[in-house]
């Protein structure tokens, strides 16, 4: 026998390191996997604590006109320039108050708490202004904040409320939002004569009001 012959002739081969790493496919998919193992874990409990899917005290679904004024800010795209979420740091608190819970957006189908600033966080903008402040900053902000670079919402005050929101709240009902049949039913006299800028404001104004 050569003393030259390799010493691992007999070495059995297995699931080793070197075969994942010089197999895409197999890395690939074990990368996956990992992922998927691991966002299970972490995500699941969250369906079974009570801090992540009970609403906050006084917390109360959207009513017609605040939630058409959560379509509106939607549509607009409102939350590429603005967040809904305020972390638990202390810049954030000082300057936009109590840092945000889960148990607050309970009724949001999506949430809306996005993580672009170019403007400030909306969180607990409500009541933070009067509704015609609201009405003047969306007509024209520079009005308001004149080095501001939010566009103008003019149109918002002439375009009359969405009549059938009353079929938004059956959908987003069947997402467990507790929404009764009187309440569905009667959206759309409660939305008549609205206009998209009463919806808005609606909206604007009930952001983060239930925790201080």
């Amino acid at each position: 026998m050569s003393n030259h012959e390799p010493t691992d002739k007999n070495t059995k081969s297995g699931f080793s390191h070197e075969k994942i790493e010089t197999n895409n496919f197999l890395m690939i998919v074990l990368i996956l996997l990992v992922i998927a193992i691991g966002g299970i874990v972490e995500i699941v409990p969250l369906y079974f604590q009570k801090s992540t899917t009970e609403p906050i005290r006084g917390l109360q679904p959207y009513t017609p006109l605040q939630l058409a004024g959560r379509d509106i800010y939607l549509r607009e795209g409102c939350y590429n320039c603005h967040s809904q979420m305020i972390r638990p740091l202390r810049a954030e608190v000082l300057r936009y108050g109590h840092y945000s819970v889960a148990g607050e957006f309970v009724y949001d189908y999506p949430f809306q708490w996005g993580s672009k600033r170019t403007g400030p966080d909306l969180h607990r903008v409500g009541g933070k202004y009067s509704d015609d402040w609201q009405r003047i900053h969306l007509i024209n902000p520079r009005d308001l904040v004149p080095e501001s670079i939010m566009p103008a919402y003019p149109w918002l005050e002439n375009a009359p409320v969405n009549a059938d929101i009353g079929a938004n709240m059956r959908a987003l009902r069947r997402l467990g939002v507790p929404y009764t049949d009187a309440q569905i039913t009667g959206a759309a006299e409660e939305v008549k004569g609205k206009t998209e800028m009463d919806a808005m404001i609606a909206y604007l104004q009930v952001l983060g009001i239930h925790l201080k």
